[in-house]
């Protein structure tokens, strides 16, 4: 009885018997996540990193690898996946197109891995020929698994990294974006794909980009984690800028509040392996616009942990994640 009247016992949340214990937390409490802090995740990774086709397939079993991007990048950034997934693709023929997912996804993240970060007049002329060749690979890897299972999104959310990549122009990419919504028109990493694509340094318009996300959050139900694309096209505004206190005005301020109380922070939210993504990328928004009250409410959920992205904007991007767990 008591319990009920102050709000405990039955509203407790329930453990996530899958979560995979924080390990190598700093004296300020914040630590790295490590496969989507999910145990089931990590068993995914490693037998991806031993490379072991068969143990990569029992690992898969929860996960729909045509509609989990998080999941797909957690193979994808491996270094040395390129080194096996090859054979898998000509030997596994009831597999297929998970194996051609995999592999073409991670010739993009190899492409950039060559390309390096370096703005385009520093990157040297076999580094190009490096880029452009893996992503022509994963374009007809991806294409191939796109054909084999028509309902995937993530195939065509991974083109739109390569159309970008190759410079195939706009009417190219328009039509991927459209094939990866009309199979999951609230699918947030094709919107973010999107909200990248839509900058000015990759042919945008200034502005172009945030009212894109505006239009797409506002049509999103309420605990959708779609409401991100608030905050990170806030963030590419940041990056366009190039001025540090560009995000700290009210309305901006009241904007990031409206779109977490929508998204991550509405009861409806349903925290999935990796979701601490979701919440760094408002925790950083909401950092950036000098917001006091929502922030507190996301570092507090994150309990200090960082993912890398979309820290690495900054020089410094742990120190950056410390400071406003600190401060919140």
């Amino acid at each position: 009885m008591f319990g009920k009247l102050f709000g405990r016992g039955a509203e407790r949340p329930v453990a996530d018997p899958h979560a995979l214990p924080a390990q190598h937390r700093h004296k300020n409490g914040m630590y790295t996540l490590r496969a989507l802090g999910d145990t089931r995740v990590l068993a995914l990774v490693e037998a991806a990193d031993a490379g072991d086709w068969e143990a990569v397939k029992a690992a898969l079993a929860p996960f729909d690898l045509g509609r989990d991007h998080r999941v797909l990048d957690e193979i994808a950034d491996l270094d040395g996946v390129q080194d096996w997934i090859g054979r898998a693709v000509e030997e596994d023929k009831e597999h297929r197109a998970t194996a051609l997912l995999i592999s073409g996804t991670r010739q993009i993240s190899w492409g950039w891995e060559a390309r390096t970060a370096e703005r385009a007049v520093n990157v040297t002329q076999n580094q190009w020929r490096l880029f452009h060749e893996r992503l022509r690979i994963a374009e007809e890897q991806l294409f191939e698994a796109a054909e084999l299972r028509p309902e995937w999104v993530t195939p065509w959310r991974r083109l739109l990294t390569s159309g970008r990549g190759m410079s195939l122009g706009p009417a190219v990419n328009e039509t991927r974006r459209d094939a990866a919504l009309r199979r999951d028109p609230l699918d947030l990493e094709t919107h973010l794909e999107w909200v990248s694509q839509l900058q000015p340094r990759w042919g945008g318009e200034p502005g172009q980009a945030l009212a894109f996300a505006q239009d797409a959050a506002a049509r999103a139900p309420e605990g959708q984690r779609l409401g991100c694309v608030i905050a990170m096209a806030y963030i590419e505004e940041w990056v366009e800028s190039e001025r540090g206190d560009y995000l700290e005005t009210h309305e901006i301020q009241a904007q990031l509040r409206e779109a977490a109380d929508h998204s991550i922070l509405h009861p409806a939210y349903v925290r999935r392996p990796g979701w601490q993504q979701d919440f760094n990328t408002f925790a950083m928004a909401l950092s950036l616009a000098d917001e006091r009250h929502t922030v507190r409410r996301v570092f507090q959920a994150l309990d200090g942990a960082y993912t890398k992205w979309p820290w690495t904007y900054f020089a410094e991007p742990e120190k950056q994640f410390a400071r406003g767990h600190r401060r919140a």
